[in-house]
Parts: C-alpha cells; structure tokens; sequence
C-alpha cells in the first residue's frame, strides 16, 4: 500500500520526521492550531499520521471520524513531555479494531 505521511506536534518533536521526508504539521499546543491542522491532513488523504502525544488529546475530534476506515492510521507517539496515557490508550484501541480484544487492557 501507498500513501503519505503526516506528522503533527510541536517543532521539536516534527523535525526528525521533516528530514525523512515526511510531511509534517508544525503546531503549538493551541486548541484552534491543533484542529485545524489535523482537519487539514484528514481532508488531504494521507494514509499514516503520527501524532505527538501532547497534542493528540485536542486532536482527537478531527480524528474521530475515521477511526472505522482503514487510512488514515493514526499513530499517537509520547515525545518530551512525560506520558499521560493517552498514546497508550489510542494504541489500545487501534489493537482492539485490529485483532477484536484489547490486549493492552488491565484486569
């Protein structure tokens, strides 16, 4: 499969992925920057966004709507900050589309 690649967060955490050619989504953590961008990389069809954690959260809405579809796959990666458990909780949930179960789940 092809496609593109989308990166958002902040300068810091888009930079690497800058140089690997991807494109990236250079965004402070401002609600309406956040979510106009991730509205932006939805409407123009890249098939992989990764996704810094410190941003995801407010991100999440513009996401949402295509959680059932098979592209994009969104990618919540934690990066400088420390882990709030949201880029586990997204990894649960793309598992649980994928395999029917929550693997990551605790009891």
């Amino acid at each position: 499969m092809e496609g593109k690649v989308a990166v958002l967060g902040d300068a810091d955490f888009v930079m690497p992925f800058r140089a690997l050619g991807a494109d990236t989504f250079a965004v402070e953590q401002q609600a309406e920057q956040v979510v106009a961008a991730a509205e932006k990389i939805v409407d123009a069809g890249y098939a992989l966004v990764v996704v810094a954690e410190n941003v995801a959260l407010q991100a999440d809405a513009a996401f949402a709507p295509t959680e059932s579809k098979p592209t994009p796959c969104v990618v919540v990666v934690p990066f400088t900050t420390a882990s709030a458990g949201f880029a586990t909780e997204a990894l649960g949930k793309v598992l649980k589309l994928a395999t029917g179960i929550n693997i990551l789940q605790h009891n």
